[in-house]
């Protein structure tokens, strides 16, 4: 190797905080992604960490715009995760998350096919034991189920990265596109990861049931992930365009009705998500920008959003809509980090959410795709009902539930208070980041256009949203279990084969006897078994008596098999 590749400092971080204990301990945690970043600023763009194995050179540390841009972020959501996980005790869960935030860090950072399948598999590995630490059945079934479907979305990629292999004899980490050998299988991997319909599930399965702290590496680390690799392996990919808009819309409805709040950011998640599925779709320089500008804010503000909800899990121990309410009279500080948040993923003006969106729907509208930028644009006014409005109304505000509790814990405080001056910041100077971005940016989000047109649709969102409440006709935070396309998998295909095989089983006991009513009466016929005359009246050889009893448990053991 000819430098340090980012995911080392990490894995010796691990290692570090596995081998010490108490303030050490926090202290390493912390430094970990300090000293990351500050390798990383140092690190010359091109290919480095470059290690031959066999006849393969493997390139541990690719560096340019585009993974500079996620290799930050991921910085910067590690030491915010660590500063709020500072009160964790559990020796498993900080170890975990440090891994996985290397093993992320490590595949953004490939520049080959097989560095990226080891890292893919081993942020699966890492990221499980963040589920497992909550320590409940629940989360032990969903751990489980959460771990399979990121092994399948791991043995998609190698059955994808063999075929290609195998055509171009290159394993080299670039553009792969559809027509490549394997590149439809390559393209479910990270679909799977990136939670595309039908196969995302185990994002809002998995979420809710991690540890509060787990949560803020799982929403910033897996699904961004997916994106950067669909960004480098799949740019201007027409079928992303229809999958990313159709991300941005179902969502939408699921989180409305939604009980369970760290539930509707999940969904929440996957619509947002959505939008950069788009950009990576049109494929244009303006749109990867905005792809890349929206994962770096959306990283930060979707943290901030799940620190503050789970301090109220943390300082409640309930998370349910529909028995919160009031918070803001004991926790005030969290109070208006949540808001801070909510304005950010609801794209206001002067907040992060809006310098990052608009570049998105603009490069829709630039390439003609009006229908498109039709769905977008509705679903932009549909994240600012179940994320702008509804996390922070139903949480600290709705009806008084006569909840008093702690303000939320100093290092938790300290953990929102940096990533809400991070959405701010950026929000009222987007400069820095569209420094870092992978094409030179020319454009300029604050114009009167771009304003007025955002501060209509939340207006008018704001608007309905009042008058749906008003009218009690907008879904009321009640307990109960939404259906959604898991059912298809986890429930009705199950009994459906449980069905199949108890009818093939009767129908199998029924053959069975009616094939030895059948053969005893063929036998009695054909040999005259019974009477003064019959074969069982005669006197038998020895031999010939052995080979008849033979016959009789052979015969018997064949029809006892069916």
């Amino acid at each position: 190797m000819t430098s340090v590749a980012p995911f080392l400092i990490f894995y010796i971080g691990g290692l570090l905080a596995a081998a010490t204990g108490g303030r050490l301990r926090q202290a390493v945690l912390l430094a970990t992604p300090v000293v990351g970043a500050v390798n990383l600023y140092y690190l010359s763009q091109g290919s480095s960490g470059v290690l031959e194995l066999f006849d393969y050179t493997l390139v541990l540390a690719r560096v340019d715009k585009l993974s500079l841009v996620f290799g930050y972020v991921f910085h910067l959501a590690a030491f915010l995760g660590a500063i709020y996980a500072l009160h964790v005790s559990d020796r498993v869960q900080q170890v975990a998350s440090t891994l996985y935030a290397g093993s992320s860090i490590g595949a953004v950072f490939a520049g080959d096919f097989i560095t990226l399948f080891v890292f893919w598999e081993l942020t699966a590995v890492t990221s499980v034991f963040l589920i497992l630490a909550r320590r409940s059945e629940r989360s032990q079934a969903t751990a489980i189920r959460y771990f399979a479907i990121q092994i399948l979305s791991g043995m998609l990629l190698l059955a994808g990265i063999l075929t290609w292999v195998s055509h171009t004899g290159s394993i080299a980490f670039d553009y792969v596109g559809l027509d490549a050998p394997g590149g439809w299988l390559i393209l479910l991997a990270f679909g799977i990861k990136c939670a595309f319909p039908l196969l995302h599930n185990w994002l809002t399965d998995a979420y809710p049931e991690a540890t509060p702290t787990g949560t803020i590496f799982l929403s910033a680390l897996t699904t961004k992930l997916a994106v950067y690799t669909l960004a480098r392996g799949f740019p201007g990919t027409d079928i992303l365009i229809y999958i990313g808009a159709t991300m941005t819309m179902f969502p939408i409805f699921y989180a409305v009705i939604e009980n369970d709040l760290r539930r509707v950011l999940s969904y929440s998640l996957i619509n947002q998500v959505g939008f950069m599925v788009t950009g990576i779709g049109i494929g244009t320089e303006l749109a990867l920008n905005g792809t890349a500008a929206h994962a770096f804010v959306h990283i930060v503000y979707k943290a901030l959003l799940f620190m503050s909800m789970g301090a109220v899990l943390d300082r409640v121990g309930k998370i349910d809509g529909s028995e919160l309410g009031g918070l803001y009279k004991s926790m005030p500080i969290t109070t208006v980090f949540c808001i801070v948040g909510a304005a950010s993923i609801s794209a206001f003006p002067l907040f992060s959410g809006f310098i990052a969106k608009s570049m998105i729907l603009s490069a829709v509208i630039k390439e003609g795709h009006l229908a498109v930028w039709l769905f977008l644009l509705f679903a932009s006014a549909g994240v600012f009902h179940h994320s702008g409005i509804k996390i922070p109304y139903f949480a600290f505000f709705a009806h008084d539930s006569g909840i008093r509790v702690k303000e939320a814990r100093p290092n938790m405080l300290v953990a929102m208070f940096l990533a809400s001056c991070v959405c701010i910041g950026i929000g009222v100077y987007p400069e820095p980041l569209y420094r870092l971005l992978p094409y030179e940016v020319s454009y300029e989000p604050y114009t009167v256009s771009h304003v007025l047109a955002q501060l209509q649709l939340l207006f008018f969102s704001a608007l309905a949203f009042v008058v749906l409440q008003l009218t009690k006709l907008y879904p009321p935070e009640l307990p109960g279990v939404n259906f959604d396309s898991e059912w298809l998998y986890r429930r009705l295909l199950p009994r459906t084969a449980r069905f199949l095989l108890e009818q093939a089983s009767h129908l199998g006991v029924k053959l069975e006897r009616r094939a030895r009513i059948g053969l005893g009466r063929w036998v009695e016929r054909v040999f005259h078994l019974h009477g003064p005359q019959g074969i069982l009246a005669r006197s038998w050889q020895t031999g010939s008596t052995v080979f008849a009893v033979i016959s009789v448990f052979v015969v018997v053991l064949v029809l006892s098999y069916f």
